[in-house]
């Protein structure tokens, strides 16, 4: 076992130097994919990016080029991309349940939203993965990063283990691959990753498949920390204090309109007056998972004051304390207690960091940081709940939170993301399956039952009456007016819906009394 394992661990330590570059479809069509994108003939940009060509994508570019500088040829743009690309379709959207059982439908949305190891395609964006995976459904048509972790959460309860474990690989073969776990298989999505919860599924599949689950998958995890701490590359994800410790943030690799959101992209740089790396807190904004949010704004209510990358989240500061914590289990399962013990002194200074720099005690609540004033960002986001679901805070700490999350974020159909109203999704009155279950088992972790309970018991009614109503399970929430749908966002409301399924299967599971 050990020199297998030896010589997977040196290959992962190069794969900085050999890790793969693919062509986003930007680069592949020029101005064909710009033209397209700014023309809105699909009314979301995703679909173009997801499109699969029917022959060679040069030989489409030249056509393309030649007929749009003829001025004799009568065009159409819209017939000339359906002529030469098979444009996807979206089987989840259109699946709706007539079982009256919300349980029974959810173990039966696993099929809907399963997909089988993929072959390569050529000159299609979709990176390749070895296992079979479950997708969030509807416009998702790959599977995303921090979603899975809530997916398989559900896929837990169900006894699909061997599933967790495919999709584990999966990442893992990511991470060996290109280096790091991108935003989702797509080609487009490689400039960024997202929240960091590889290590959390590693521990889900050690805890079904056994411990020696850590050691296998010890290259991978050695590999995830190395790319967020700068060590495969100058990702600028690390941040110094001013106290010399080091904490991190999000920070997409490129400064250009996200392929999958162009026209967006374009409209919110004109907004802004076209301020210097307005796209890349844009792009950091979708690394964060968190796409968009009050939290990432400078004046807390317009997206093109966007500000990502000046931002130390304190949710992702938890999750990369969880990592070093595991790093160091890892290792020491794999019998080096000297690289065991570097992780946990990691995970320590980590975790002193965090309670000194997002801890606000005018507040009471954990909240981010912002690296351009030295202060705290002062936003009341349910990101503020992260530590404790992670055991970061201090025992002390969780009086005052529980009571401001009674008065600043319960509501009838759990909690809202935000306090603040912007027409985001990733504000109020939307609430989010992750965040409810981060929140719910942060709770019970520092002796609040009945606070995670009455959180569970209202964010399970909604789930419920919504699909009572709809046949359907949705992406997110309105928490706040139970009765209407969540708006805001890029993109319609999605229904499937992967996290939500697993979110939802897991409190049934926890509170069987329901």
């Amino acid at each position: 076992m050990k020199p297998l394992f030896l010589f997977f661990f040196m290959a992962l330590i190069q794969v900085g130097a050999t890790q793969k570059t693919v062509a986003t479809p930007d680069v592949v069509y020029g101005e064909l994919f710009t033209d397209v994108q700014l023309s809105r003939i699909f009314p979301d940009n995703k679909t173009f990016v997801d499109c699969v060509p029917k022959r060679d994508p040069a030989a489409i570019v030249a056509d393309y080029r030649r007929i749009k500088a003829n001025p004799a040829i009568r065009f159409s743009l819209e017939l000339f991309v359906q002529e030469n690309f098979y444009v996807p379709s979206t089987p989840a959207s259109g699946y709706k349940s007539t079982e009256p059982d919300v349980a029974q439908h959810l173990k039966e949305l696993w099929t809907v939203l399963k997909r089988g190891n993929d072959s390569v395609v050529r000159g299609s964006s979709l990176l390749p993965l070895p296992h079979p995976y479950i997708v969030p459904g509807g416009r998702f048509r790959e599977i995303y990063y921090w979603d899975s972790y809530f997916t398989m959460l559900g896929l837990r309860e169900s006894g699909e283990g061997d599933m967790i474990e495919h999709m584990v690989r999966n990442f893992a073969y990511l991470i060996n691959t290109y280096g790091h776990i991108p935003n989702g298989n797509r080609s487009y999505y490689l400039s960024r990753s997202q929240p960091p919860f590889f290590a959390l599924m590693v521990r889900m599949l050690a805890g079904i498949k056994g411990d020696a689950v850590y050691t296998e998958m010890l290259p991978a995890l050695q590999g995830e920390w190395d790319y967020w701490m700068d060590k495969t590359g100058p990702t600028k994800h690390v941040v110094r204090m001013p106290d010399g410790s080091l904490l991190n943030r999000y920070y997409d690799q490129l400064d250009k309109p996200r392929q999958e959101s162009y026209a967006e992209d374009v409209a919110t740089a004109k907004e802004a007056g076209n301020k210097k790396g307005i796209y890349r807190h844009l792009r950091s904004g979708a690394e964060s998972g968190w796409d968009f949010s009050s939290r990432w704004f400078a004046d807390g209510q317009n997206i093109s004051t966007i500000q990502t990358t000046n931002i130390i989240p304190v949710d992702l500061n938890a999750l990369l304390f969880a990592l070093e914590e595991t790093l160091a289990l890892a290792y020491e399962q794999n019998g080096d207690a000297a690289k065991a013990q570097r992780y946990r002194d990691a995970a320590a200074a980590r975790k002193k960091a965090i309670n000194k720099y997002c801890w606000s005690v005018a507040m009471g609540w954990y909240t981010d940081y912002n690296i351009t004033t030295f202060r705290h960002t002062r936003t009341w986001t349910l990101a503020g709940l992260v530590p404790f679901f992670l055991n970061v805070a201090p025992q002390n700490h969780i009086y005052i939170a529980a009571q401001n999350t009674k008065q600043r974020f319960l509501k009838p159909g759990g909690l809202i993301t935000t306090d603040q109203r912007t027409g985001q999704q990733w504000d109020a009155p939307n609430g989010w399956a992750p965040l409810q279950w981060m929140a719910i088992v942060g709770f019970e972790n520092y002796a609040q039952p009945q606070l995670a309970r009455t959180i569970a018991e209202r964010w399970l009614q909604l789930n419920t009456d919504v699909y009572k109503r709809t046949g359907k399970m949705m992406e997110k929430y309105n928490v706040v007016e139970t009765d209407l749908e969540a708006g805001g966002g890029e993109y319609p409301s999605q229904d499937g819906f992967g996290w939500t399924n697993g979110v939802l299967m897991a409190i049934i599971a926890k509170y069987k009394g329901f």
